[in-house]
């Protein structure tokens, strides 16, 4: 019983992964004289004309997973790669090499006032950088250039020691990453920068409390406890069998936060119909309203919502 269960559930996950490159091939700009070739939406039905540069970045990932997969060839990943990547360097405006966040797929213009975003400027370049080291060649180099061009202390708060969380022409910074989320990837990327690099102490200035789930001891938990925060950064950066100086070991501590959002919808079913079981993963999504952030399983800190 136990290898049919394990054998649906890869075919469940091969199911998924391949949704999701489909996504993120299809969803693109694929017009070679658009000044937005490479850029892929945040959404498809709410706001199509909208790209999300971080969507980008897993998207650029995604080029290297449909060509070890043979959905695609590595010649078009190649060429799809390169095109994305001359499409930052040469067209998406950025200051101090950050991006905005959201841009128009074909000017590729800033949209919605949104902000200068350090987080899904890391996303897009740790996806860059990926795609850099597996094509090789000028993938690469222009990969780098995109790093290079980071000037990740013009993001930190130098009286905290800590990153802000964004930034608008409108009204300069605002916020900081002063709690343990998804934004484990920044320190990795600004502290190794080979062109303004930050101190390693900035990783040690942003808090890490600790709750425990029911028997689950110990989760360094997330401001809202949604899924992804414990996952993001794990896409690019292998945590496994690695502790820090405080013998902090990220990867145990994502599975931990994975199995306590589990156990909680499998605690909440009765109150809520779409808990369950075999249906968990509280983290912002798209519902019957529109995107919502607010959706997350304890530990947390803010109140979950519950619709």
């Amino acid at each position: 019983m136990s290898r049919i269960i394990t054998c649906r559930g890869e075919k469940l996950l091969k199911k998924e992964l391949r949704g999701d490159f489909n996504f993120f091939w299809k969803e693109a700009n694929t017009d070679i004289a658009s000044k937005g070739y490479g850029l892929i939406r945040d959404k498809t039905n709410l706001s199509p004309e909208v790209a999300s540069i971080a969507s980008v970045g897993y998207g650029l990932a995604a080029l290297v997973i449909g060509v070890e997969r043979k959905w695609i060839r590595f010649s078009e990943a190649y060429e799809r790669a390169k095109g994305t990547l001359d499409t930052f360097l040469n067209n998406v405006e950025a200051i101090h090499g950050f991006f905005y966040h959201f841009i128009h797929m074909e000017t590729p213009k800033r949209e919605w006032k949104c902000e200068i975003s350090i987080i899904d400027t890391g996303i897009f370049i740790c996806g860059a950088m990926l795609a850099g080291e597996y094509f090789k060649g000028e993938i690469k180099e222009k990969a780098e250039q995109l790093y290079r061009n980071i000037d990740w202390n013009w993001y930190l708060d130098k009286n905290l020691n800590q990153f802000y969380m964004g930034y608008s022409p409108e009204k300069g910074f605002f916020g900081h990453w002063d709690m343990y989320a998804e934004q484990l990837m920044l320190y990795i990327l600004a502290v190794a920068s080979p062109t303004f690099p930050v101190d390693s102490s900035t990783y040690e200035a942003f808090k890490k409390p600790t709750a425990n789930y029911e028997e689950i001891k110990n989760i360094i938990y997330t401001y809202c406890g949604t899924l992804f925060t414990y996952q993001y950064s794990h896409a690019w950066i292998d945590f496994r069998k690695t502790k820090d100086k405080d013998g902090i070991d990220w990867f145990e501590n994502s599975i931990k936060a994975t199995l306590a959002n589990r156990k909680y919808c499998m605690k909440n079913s009765k109150n809520f119909k779409t808990y369950g079981n075999n249906s968990w993963g509280l983290t912002p999504c798209i519902g019957p309203k529109g995107y919502c952030v607010g959706f997350g399983a304890k530990p947390c800190r803010k109140r979950i919502r519950r619709k």
